[in-house]
């Protein structure tokens, strides 16, 4: 919030090389995203280290593998304008996503707490989507002078990549299970557990 709270709209913002204390700001603010995505990849390293092999999933590892190495190149070269708007709806995604996280480890108590673990899914996706079109709204801009156009692709695939991983993840926890049964020939069940 700190550089999205201080003038950036959602069109085209260039980075602001200028030893401003809002450009400083914005940089500090980025430094702080790119270390948190260290932190998050702790997640990975303690669920290995504790063989929690289901938590460990394609799409956990590759998401906390890559965002440090990608962010890396973000605040070294474009730390601000208009590349950090995913990292802001990333990061109020995040406080939601660890609130949910905190009640789950405040133990048995808690679970009564827990029932909005579906709208948690659906609000990663939203993100990506709106992520993906902020991104997409910017090829149409004809004046953008964004300094670095390659890295408005990169957002916008990992919007989309993110967006089919979470999409299966939304399949398989709560979709695939759901379905009606399947009948076969003769008129009976497939799955007897219906």
């Amino acid at each position: 919030m700190s550089g999205w709270g201080t003038g950036y709209s959602f069109g085209c913002d260039i980075v602001d090389y200028s030893q401003s204390p809002r450009a400083l700001r914005m940089v500090h603010t980025c430094w702080l995203y790119y270390f948190s995505k260290f932190i998050e990849l702790l997640d990975t390293i303690f669920f290995v280290l504790r063989k929690k092999n289901s938590q460990v999933t394609f799409l956990h590892v590759f998401h906390h593998t890559i965002m440090p190495w990608t962010w890396w190149f973000g605040v070294k070269f474009a730390p601000g304008g208009l590349g950090t708007f995913h990292a802001f709806v990333n990061t109020a995604v995040h406080v939601v996503m660890y609130t949910y996280y905190g009640l789950c480890a405040m133990g048995p108590a808690y679970q009564k707490y827990l029932w909005w673990k579906k709208h948690l899914t659906s609000l990663q996706l939203i993100q990506f989507v709106i992520v993906t079109i902020h991104m997409g709204h910017i090829f149409l801009m004809e004046d953008c002078k964004y300094q670095y156009p390659v890295f408005m692709y990169i957002i916008m695939s990992y919007g989309c990549i993110f967006l089919l991983l979470f999409l299966h993840f939304w399949y398989c926890a709560y979709t695939k299970g759901q379905r009606p049964p399947k009948t076969i020939k003769n008129g009976n069940y497939k799955n007897k557990q219906y």
